[in-house]
């Protein structure tokens, strides 16, 4: 990553009307694949956030051997797509939030539910719409989702990118939910 993208990263904004969200929901290819098509998205990038180890690779992701999850880096425009909306309309109902370090089939603590805030509103609103749909009685289990600190990205490999693109009707336990 150039020190530019971690800066960008960070800051949750590149200085050109755009944010930047990092969400964990479990496998990166159904993430991505949804929320490509969300009105006011403008690019995604699947990779690896929140551990410990410089660089992983996707087999260092796995039994918790880098701490990492498998994560989205959604770049939006907050004048069509608000942060709140990102969560609350598309990334809560898109996996399931009360599965810790699960799912569907894939387990482990790469496909936590994590949220990674950018800035100090991006983690205020996360909080917000946790509680939120923790109230709202949708799910039978409270969420497990995390809100961790931004920490450094590291894009996945190129054939996790657009993965779902490039082999349609490959798995994915993700779906919108009511």
């Amino acid at each position: 990553m150039s020190e530019q993208e971690n800066a960008t990263s960070k800051s949750g904004s590149n200085g050109q009307g755009t944010e930047i969200a990092t969400l964990a929901g479990g496998c990166f290819w159904g993430v991505e694949e949804i929320l490509r098509a969300v009105p006011g998205v403008i690019d995604t990038d699947v990779g690896y956030t929140g551990g410990w180890l410089e660089n992983p690779t996707y087999d260092d992701t796995h039994d918790s051997k880098s701490g990492h999850a498998e994560a989205i880096r959604v770049t939006f425009d907050p004048s069509v797509l608000s942060y709140e909306d990102l969560l609350e309309k598309w990334f809560f109902k898109l996996h399931d939030p009360t599965t810790l370090n699960r799912q569907g089939n894939d387990v482990g603590t790469q496909y936590r539910s994590a949220l990674f805030p950018h800035t100090p509103e991006q983690k205020a609103t996360a909080e917000r719409v946790i509680e939120r749909v923790n109230a709202s009685g949708k799910w039978k289990q409270p969420v497990t989702t995390s809100i961790e600190p931004a920490a450094t990205w590291y894009s996945a490999e190129a054939y996790h990118q657009d993965y779902l693109r490039k082999h349609p009707g490959g798995y994915s336990c993700h779906f919108m939910r009511d």
